[in-house]
């Protein structure tokens, strides 16, 4: 997914892929994945997608602080 958010251009095809999870399952109306992606430049954010009846029914890309990155990767053990 290709998205500019503030003038910025965020590509999970091009930046660094750091992990994924998924809750419940991937496909159901309430499964979703996320997955966590920096640029080149230190900017930390999810890819979120899912059921229609998750947090992203409609895929979505969301950024994080390095806090946050560091909270979420220490939560799912990366």
């Amino acid at each position: 997914m290709r998205k500019v958010i503030d003038k910025k251009v965020y590509n999970t095809e091009r930046d660094e892929h750091l992990g994924f999870k998924y809750v419940g399952i991937f496909g159901h109306l309430n499964g979703y994945e996320e997955q966590l992606f920096v640029t080149k430049s230190g900017q930390h954010y999810i890819f979120g997608a899912g059921g229609p009846e998750s947090p992203y029914a409609e895929p979505q890309i969301k950024l994080l602080t390095r806090e946050e990155a560091d909270l979420w990767e220490h939560e799912y053990h990366l």
